[in-house]
This record gives structure tokens, sequence and C-alpha cells, in this order.
């Protein structure tokens, strides 16, 4: 069975073994499922990997018998990985080195020997949970913001915004581009069971813009209707297109309400 196909790139897996008869048959298996591979031979040569692209989709790593020195390494790679999972493959089969290696931030232990079908099995599972998160997350040029904890970075850094603020947020992210009435807003924010203004919808996204207005990121007003979280477009060689959202020709105000 190969790996999950719902997603454009295919899967990136970063494999640090250091038995040497262990790799060919892992890595035979892994390219059979669709995988593209990068080998590394211990833990050094892992985190160089990780370092210098930390793209992959999962990490597996071996680990030492010995508890503390997994730990150890369990955290380096863990802390280089990122989003990417990370499945523990160690000859030690003690529960409490189990446990220890998911406290230390391993999402996934398997004890030598196993088969090679479950296996193939948990990093299907990994690589689903692992597109799931970041089809969680919405990027918009430096902000982002995770759908799933209801909170918004820019750059990196976490902003403060009030439960009405990022409700509004988030319905420009998911419209990016396109033009939200008031009405609509109004609609979201009376999901909190309270009776909200128009007039309050202006106060609101004025209180948004001087939050999130950094660099590209600019909320337009479409006079008289409503607002357009506009359009951030990656750098190419086409011209970009110059048709202004509907009913915005010269009435754009991005600093008014």
């Amino acid at each position: 069975m190969g790996l999950p196909s719902n997603q454009e790139l295919p899967v990136r897996i970063l494999l640090a073994l250091d038995d040497p008869e262990l790799t060919p048959s892992v890595g035979k298996s892994l390219r059979a499922m669709g995988a593209v591979l990068a080998q590394a031979s211990g833990e050094d040569s892992a985190l160089l990997a990780l370092g210098e692209q930390a793209a992959f989709d999962v990490v597996i790593l071996q680990t030492p018998i010995e508890l503390t020195r997994a730990q150890e390494m369990i955290k380096r790679v863990k802390a280089l990985a990122g989003l990417s999972a990370v499945l523990v493959l160690s000859a030690n089969a003690d529960v409490h080195y189990k446990i220890s290696a998911l406290d230390a931030g391993a999402d996934e232990v398997m004890s030598k020997p196993f088969l090679m079908q479950e296996l193939e099995a948990r990093v299907r599972a990994l690589v689903r949970r692992h597109t799931g998160a970041l089809s969680a997350l919405i990027h918009h040029g430096p902000l982002s913001y995770d759908q799933i904890g209801r909170v918004v970075r820019m750059e990196e850094k976490m902003l403060e915004l009030s439960a009405r603020e990022l409700s509004l947020l988030e319905v420009l992210l998911q419209r990016s581009g396109r033009m939200v009435s008031k009405d609509q807003l109004v609609e979201r924010l009376c999901q909190w069971g309270q009776e909200v203004s128009t007039n309050a919808i202006e106060v609101y996204i004025h209180r948004l813009r001087k939050k999130i207005e950094v660099g590209p990121i600019r909320i337009l007003t479409v006079r008289g209707i409503g607002y357009c979280l506009e359009k951030i477009n990656v750098p190419t060689a086409d011209v970009a297109d110059p048709t202004p959202p509907p009913n915005a020709h010269h009435g754009l105000a991005p600093h008014e309400p």
C-alpha cells in the first residue's frame, strides 16, 4: 500500500539508522511506498540534514538502548525537526523506555525486531497526521494562523487578539483576496450570542489593523460594502492582475474602517 496521496509534493522521509543491515531493507520498503528518502548514518548526520533543510514529513530515528542517551538524542532531533513526525526504532522493548521516548518528543516508538508491514502502516499514519497539521495552518505573508489551536503568530511571535478580533481575522484569511461584507462579519460575531452592529465591526477592524498590518499585510475597505484582506502574491515573471476587488475602484482606504 502506498503513502497518502492528498498532498502536492512527494512524501519526504529522513532515514537515520546506524544499522547497516537494517537500512537497505527499510529504505527499499519506503521507496516502494512512494517516499523520497534522505539517509543519515547517525545522530550527527541527521542533525546536519535537518539543519540544512527541515522539510521532512517523517524522521525515522534509531536510538541507543540506554534510556538517558535515547531521551537526549530524541530531544535534539525533535528541536530541529519542527513539524516533522519522529518515529523511533530501538532494540529496547521495555515499556518504560517507550513511554519516556514519547515524553521526550517521539511521535511513535517501535522496538526491534518488527514486521516491515507494521513499520509501513505506522509511517502512513504519521504522514496523515503531518498532512493534517500542515493544512490546519494558514499562512499570509509573515502571519500564520493555527486553526486548531486558534493561535496567531507574526514572524513566529504570538499576537494577542480578542475573541472577536480573532473571529474576524479567521473569516478574512479564509477568504483572502475576496470581499467580505459587513453583514457576513456581523453574522460571524453574533455566533457569540450577543448583538453586534456594523459600527462595532468597524471598531474591531480598526483594532485588528493596528495589530496585523505589517509589511505586505493590508485590510482594504470596500466602501459601503465590507472588507478584503489583500492577497499576497508570490513574485513571478508574469505581470500581476491589476483588477481591484469588486466595487473597490478608487474606493479603497487601507487605513480607514
